[in-house]
């Protein structure tokens, strides 16, 4: 039980590492690109319209007050950031869910030398694009409904004590909720069958997301953490479909 969070966390660094293995780096490239079109868009967005604001603002102020402009670009700086920091994440795992998909099935390809059930290509990924895009808000319904309750806590006397720890286990389970999603997914496992096996492997899950919720922390690092997360939920599942079997087998040959 002890070594099941380092399992999780480990299998995170190895996708890291498959992303430079030939074959894989392809399916890197769509995920990277959409995270930096989104981010780069997003920025620009807030630049512009905070300039037409500032534009408006400082006009109107006394001239004594003139300081003020430094003061609000670095405020507006740090709230950008904050808000881009939150928001690029979902609206990049939106557009990039069918890539992940066949992302997924790549690499189940290059470990176990045959593909997922779903066996589609590219041509295969985009049709399955509106599904994925279902799939990505129903997610987002299923964070919804859990993060208002645990949002709730910081408001408890005593309780709010606790209430960032709780938080943070709570995003990275909704973390390895998301990237799972893709490997399991593309065995036939729906959203509850695949909640359910990831809660049969607890530890090993939060420690999963734990990881990718740190990564995702780090600046320029956080752009490349879906293609990685997506591969080292992969590699999880993979070895864990492995481990179980060499249990079965192994309790077979007990009773045989």
């Amino acid at each position: 039980m002890i070594q099941k969070p380092f399992i999780g966390a480990s299998s995170f660094f190895r996708g890291v590492r498959l992303l430079t293995e030939p074959g894989l780096k392809r399916f890197v490239a769509i995920p990277l690109a959409i995270n930096v079109a989104v981010f780069t868009l997003l920025l620009w967005f807030a630049l512009d319209q905070f300039g037409v604001l500032m534009a408006y603002l400082l006009p109107q102020l006394p001239e004594w007050l003139s300081w003020l402009s430094w003061l609000l670009w670095a405020v507006f700086g740090i709230v950008a950031l904050v808000l881009i920091f939150f928001s690029f994440s979902i609206i990049a795992n939106l557009i990039a869910a069918p890539f992940n998909g066949f992302l997924a099935e790549a690499v189940e390809r290059h470990l176990t030398g045959r593909p997922a059930n779903s066996g589609g290509g590219l041509t295969a990924a985009l049709k399955a694009a509106p599904g994925a895009v279902i799939d990505e808000l129903g997610k987002l319904l299923y964070f919804a409904r859990w993060a208002v309750p645990m949002l709730l806590l910081f408001l408890i006397p005593g309780i709010n004590l606790i209430a960032p720890f709780a938080w943070m286990a709570f995003s990275a389970w909704m973390l390895a909720v998301e990237y799972s999603d893709y490997p399991l997914g593309n065995h036939g496992l729906k959203a509850r069958e695949q909640r359910q096996r990831l809660g049969a492997h607890r530890p090993m899950a939060l420690g999963f997301g734990s990881v990718v919720l740190v990564a995702t922390m780090i600046p320029i690092v956080n752009f490349l953490v879906m293609p990685a997360a997506v591969a080292g939920a992969t590699v999880l599942w993979v070895q864990e479909r492995q481990r179980s079997n060499i249990t079965e087998n192994t309790e077979v040959s007990k009773h045989g």
